[in-house]
């Protein structure tokens, strides 16, 4: 019987589902050959630094995350489908929502930083013409949302049996008036 040949495209994905089943804590080389089925060697291999491997792990969480949002986005509702996604992806994958949120992000220093490489212009841009308010407050809006939206995934990934996602979008609706109403009242103060 030929030798298996492990890749390292095999290895990030290994560690990879060990994460979304366990959490990252889990990735670890005995549980990635575990996974792949070899002895830990040709994990060594491609892992001389475990924290690369989480790095690209975390990585492709990213990329999960990114797709499964695209994926189930109301464009007649963009804004809040957004954000319920992230909380309906909290419920579904709460290992990988905690990865994504808790990831380190290098090179931010304000939150105007997080904003710029956690969002696009382009989505102030739609924001701002659905709502009909400025692009700058649309990007106001959309930061205050990001920030509670992470608050209440994260909130809802770590408990147990869990919130209900009926009350977590409730609240999501409450903070969204709340952010939307402060834009408009500032438009009218100026």
């Amino acid at each position: 019987m030929p030798k298996q040949r492990i890749t390292k495209e095999m290895v990030v994905n290994a560690a990879f589902e060990i994460a979304r089943d366990g959490g990252m804590e889990q990735v670890m080389v005995k549980n990635i050959a575990d996974k792949i089925g070899c002895s830990v060697q040709p994990i060594y291999s491609y892992c001389k630094n475990m924290d690369g491997l989480r790095m690209e792990v975390a990585g492709k969480v990213k990329i999960f995350i990114q797709e499964y949002i695209a994926a189930h986005i109301n464009k007649d509702d963009l804004f809040r489908s957004i954000g319920r996604n992230y909380i309906q992806l909290a419920k579904e994958e709460p290992n990988l929502f905690r990865i994504f949120i808790l990831h380190k992000r290098e090179g931010i220093a304000s939150l105007d930083d997080l904003y710029r490489t956690e969002a696009s212009r382009e989505l102030a841009e739609v924001i701002a013409e659905d709502l009909h308010i400025s692009v700058p407050a649309a990007r106001r809006l959309h930061l205050n949302m990001l920030i509670y939206t992470i608050g209440l995934g994260t909130v809802f990934s770590v408990t147990s049996p869990g919130i209900s996602a009926d009350e977590i979008y409730a609240q999501q609706e409450i903070a969204y008036e709340a952010f939307l109403k402060s834009e408009t009242e500032c438009r009218k103060e100026t």
